[in-house]
């Protein structure tokens, strides 16, 4: 019997050790820290497709979510009133360059003979009045005339030998044509109506809306038939070529996230992918939503950073929003 008790004192003591010893192995791992768990997203260039000139929407070539590529048409905006500037530009081109072939040819050979006939015309009339002029000198040397009447006389003359050299410089005007500064500025008429017709088609152009970069459409603003103003957005496209992920992190876990640093991130989104990124910028985040007070453990004022990381390679699949976890 004393045998039987010492044998179930011994398997009880055996059970209690286990128990105890069971009890401290789910205490170590209970109390074992876990590793350190970092949430962010991923982020990507966003580019806004709008136009320089208003007008409406006339056609849409894409839809949200479709993938383009650079150069790709997006929209086409209609605009009469460009239109109808090309036709203003235009007709003041022509007319600038009318008056410019104006000014090159010189005068018509009818211009030029009608000023000619009136050059011969006060040749003549001076002709005349220079003989009146001799007689009239010699009657007022024999003080048969008055010299009221001898300057009356003279007068006439100075105002035929006047008119004459007037009209001498009309016909040599018409012959030679316009002046060599006139003809400048009828040349600097038509290159400025040259640039305002460039101006006017440059702004058609503008109607066709094409993507900045390759990338998928994340939204289209307006729908077809809409107006639209200058600069207001028509599309947005998110470049995936250049993706980052955003992290978060209080100061006292940014240890191995220095700038150069590599960081594993792992994307719940793409069945738990892994790839690998270097941290490219670290950045205080506001203090008025970021502060966290810690000195009721005798520590200090934990501020957050803002932790960006860029992948190494492309990562397929990959879109702004999708979670990104980074263990320590």
């Amino acid at each position: 019997m004393e045998k039987k008790k010492n044998y179930n004192l011994v398997i009880g003591i055996a059970a209690l050790l286990g128990i105890i010893l069971l009890i401290a192995i789910i205490g170590y791992f209970v109390s074992k820290p876990k590793p350190l768990v970092i949430q962010g997203e991923a982020e990507a260039s966003e580019y806004r497709v709008s136009g320089k000139v208003p007008g409406r929407i006339e056609e849409l070539y894409v839809k949200e979510g479709q993938r383009v590529h650079k150069g790709d048409t997006v929209a086409f905006i209609d605009s009469p009133e460009v239109r109808a500037k090309l036709v203003q530009a235009n007709a003041a081109r022509s007319a600038a360059a009318a008056q410019s072939a104006k000014a090159r040819n010189g005068a018509r050979s009818e211009q030029i003979q009608g000023a000619y006939q009136l050059w011969q015309q006060a040749v003549i009339q001076e002709e005349v009045l220079r003989k009146s002029l001799d007689r009239m000198e010699r009657l007022y040397e024999q003080k048969v005339v008055p010299a009221q009447k001898y300057d009356e006389t003279k007068a006439r003359y100075d105002a035929a030998v006047a008119q004459t050299q007037a009209a001498k410089s009309q016909y040599d005007m018409a012959v030679s044509g316009a002046r060599k500064e006139d003809k400048a500025a009828a040349e600097a008429l038509v290159e400025q109506a040259s640039g305002a017709v460039q101006e006017v088609e440059s702004y058609l152009g503008e109607l066709y809306l094409v993507s900045p970069v390759d990338g998928i459409i994340s939204a289209l603003y307006p729908k077809v038939g809409e107006l639209v103003g200058q600069g207001s957005p028509v599309a947005s496209v998110i470049d995936t070529g250049d993706v980052w992920f955003t992290f978060n992190v209080r100061e006292d876990y940014l240890h191995g996230m220095k700038e150069g640093d590599k960081v594993t991130v792992a994307i719940p989104a793409l069945d738990g992918k892994e790839v690998t990124a270097t941290v490219s910028y670290i950045a205080v985040r506001e203090s008025y939503a970021t502060w966290k007070a810690t000195k009721e453990t005798g520590l200090y004022d934990a501020k957050t950073f803002e932790v960006r990381a860029v992948p190494d390679e492309a990562v397929e699949g990959i879109r702004p929003g999708m979670s990104a976890i980074v263990r320590q």
